[in-house]
């Protein structure tokens, strides 16, 4: 199989579909999050799965920022870059959530319920959980404002499908009331980024594979032997 760009342009597009796929699975029926339900069996899976997400994330944004890098410009590259900052600390956070965590627990359920705390913004946080609490905040910004400047970037690029990129900055902001709402609407405010994720992502597929049905075409009329002036 030969790797071309187009091929990883199209690629990236079905990583970026499948993360937001995951990232509303996960969400739904979630339990409660505590120091005794982070050593669950469906808790690490849910943490595993949003491990999984932010790489596959992180891999079609990229993709969606290369394939059109010269209409994205200098907002494009600052709001790729917050993004990526923002789902690189949802990789780190995942995988201290899914193996870390669970075996603090055991021993400082105090420390796993304020990081609990601090990561979803629920909850009172007692003790200090030193750079992590950090790290959460200051990932949990870049995600925000990254969303923001990258779906408007993509939006006024007008080469992937303009509703979904609209709805990727929305979803930014939207995502930053979380704090302020019940825990029943808590997990549903990931829905916008999910779907927006899964329409970009298959709208970077279908424009990938329309490039490369085009290509040899244009290919071959610009090789194809003039018969003009020929008597």
């Amino acid at each position: 199989m030969t790797i071309t760009p187009n091929r990883l342009t199209r690629w990236a597009g079905i990583a970026a579909a499948a993360a937001g796929a995951i990232f509303i699975g996960v969400q739904i029926n979630h339990p409660q999050l505590s120091a005794t339900s982070i050593q669950t069996t469906d808790v690490y899976v849910r943490d595993s799965l949003k491990l999984l997400m932010g790489v596959l994330a992180l891999a079609g944004i990229t993709g969606m920022y290369l394939h059109q890098v010269r209409k994205n410009g200098l907002l494009g590259l600052i709001g790729y870059l917050v993004f990526a900052a923002g789902y690189l600390s949802i990789i780190c956070v995942s995988f201290t959530a899914a193996y870390v965590l669970p075996e603090v627990a055991t021993s400082s359920a105090g420390f796993v319920n304020d990081a609990i705390a601090v990561n979803t913004s629920r909850g009172t946080v007692h003790g200090d959980i030193g750079a992590l609490a950090t790290v959460m905040k200051v990932g949990g910004l870049a995600f925000l404002v990254g969303s923001l400047l990258f779906g408007i970037a993509l939006f006024r690029a007008d080469v992937l499908t303009r509703w979904a990129a609209a709805l990727l900055a929305v979803a930014g902001v939207a995502t930053g009331a979380l704090a302020l709402m019940p825990d029943a609407l808590y997990r549903l405010l990931a829905f916008p980024n999910g779907i927006a994720m899964i329409a970009l992502g298959y709208s970077l597929w279908k424009v990938a594979r329309v490039e490369e049905t085009i290509a040899p075409t244009a290919a071959e009329a610009a090789t194809a032997p003039s018969t003009v002036g020929v008597a």
